[in-house]
């Protein structure tokens, strides 16, 4: 295509599914969130791209971003907004204040009239209330004059280390094309693994590691590679300091084990079904969470790093993550990942250039 398409990224955080559709070869004018320390990052990471810190919710906020579009034409939007609402309000009430935020994102597809729109969401919203608020959604779109589809993704299927299930709905306005998700390029038998995305990155066995360090050994897969790209340097790998007693425990759980497997009397400070886990090298990271404080090191008796984490998520080792490590952690947890982003950004191009080739 010899135009570059441009995206707007809303509840953007630190930027996951936008960089993946940095990668499928759109332009991002603007990443739109309420989380400054993520926002950071963001603009860090996506050349030129104006981190927004706004309330989707308001009338300013969408002439803010016609401001900062200004000539240019909003040709995608990409959204992926928290859900909290719905679990209180159910379907009859879909106009409720508390789902504002994903009314944001109807008016804002009604004011721009996108070429398409992608919305991601936890797995558990396709079958909230038996499934009437996404029929809800669906029916919204349908009537702003977009073919509609979803479909729940697993981010492994796409080259992401990780066992990561999100909802996706794929809107393309109707006189461009119909919805087509993208195809798996893995399956259960390639997956990508914990040991094949980090068994490169130093063990931290005897000291906590830096936010910039030196590579220890050179890359040892193909992922590896990739998500190395032409870095010279590795950022965020930086250890936790655990107590001796985490240590201790830890180190009674097998691979791919978790708290069923310690000895009567160990561990009883975290019980429930995530606590004491320790990765399987050999099979995709379980999902990437937030706190990160439940899942171990398949070898070493730590939690991953932030940059180990990311790694799982597929952020290449140039995407550097800032604030806190808290925060970090957060933005890791948080996000869409790039592969998956890259996989739905191709198949969003696709379905416009086949409309294109057909005019």
């Amino acid at each position: 295509m010899s135009t570059t398409l441009n995206a707007i990224d809303l509840f953007a955080g630190c930027g996951g599914l936008s960089k993946g559709f940095m990668d499928a070869g759109f332009n991002i004018i603007v990443g739109v969130d309420n989380d400054q320390a993520a926002l950071n990052t963001f603009v860090k990471n996506h050349n030129g791209a104006v981190a927004l810190n706004a309330d989707l919710s308001l009338q300013e906020t969408f002439d803010e971003i016609k401001r900062i579009a200004g000539e240019r034409k909003i040709d995608v939007i990409i959204a992926g907004p928290p859900c909290q609402g719905f679990s209180l309000t159910g379907p009859r009430n879909f106009d409720d204040k508390r789902n504002k935020l994903y009314l944001a994102v109807l008016e804002m597809v009604k004011q721009y009239q996108p070429k398409a729109f992608i919305i991601e969401n936890v797995p558990g919203m396709a079958t909230l209330y038996k499934g009437q608020i996404k029929e809800e959604i669906l029916k919204r779109f349908e009537k702003m004059g977009y073919n509609v589809d979803c479909k729940i993704l697993c981010a492994a299927d796409y080259g992401v280390p990780q066992i990561r299930k999100r909802l996706i709905f794929m809107g393309i306005r109707k006189d461009i094309g119909m919805p087509n998700f993208p195809e798996p390029e893995f399956t259960s038998d390639n997956y990508r693994t914990c040991r094949d995305a980090v068994s490169d990155l130093p063990s931290l066995i005897n000291d906590l590691g830096a936010e910039e360090l030196e590579y220890s050994q050179k890359p040892q897969t193909e992922y590896q590679k990739l998500m190395r790209g032409q870095c010279p340097v590795l950022h965020n790998h930086l250890g936790t300091n655990h107590t001796q007693m985490v240590k201790d425990t830890i180190a009674l759980v097998p691979e791919g084990g978790n708290y069923k497997d310690l000895p009567p009397g160990w561990g009883e400070s975290r019980k429930f079904h995530m606590a004491w886990t320790r990765l399987n090298g050999n099979a995709p990271a379980r999902t990437v969470d937030t706190g990160h404080r439940n899942l171990f090191h398949y070898e070493y008796n730590r939690i991953p790093t932030v940059r180990e984490s990311a790694r799982m998520q597929s952020f290449p080792d140039d995407f550097v993550f800032t604030g806190t490590k808290t925060q970090q952690s957060r933005q890791v947890g948080n996000a869409v990942p790039p592969l998956l982003g890259k996989a739905l950004g191709k198949a969003i191009l696709n379905i416009i250039e086949e409309q294109n080739n057909n005019e």
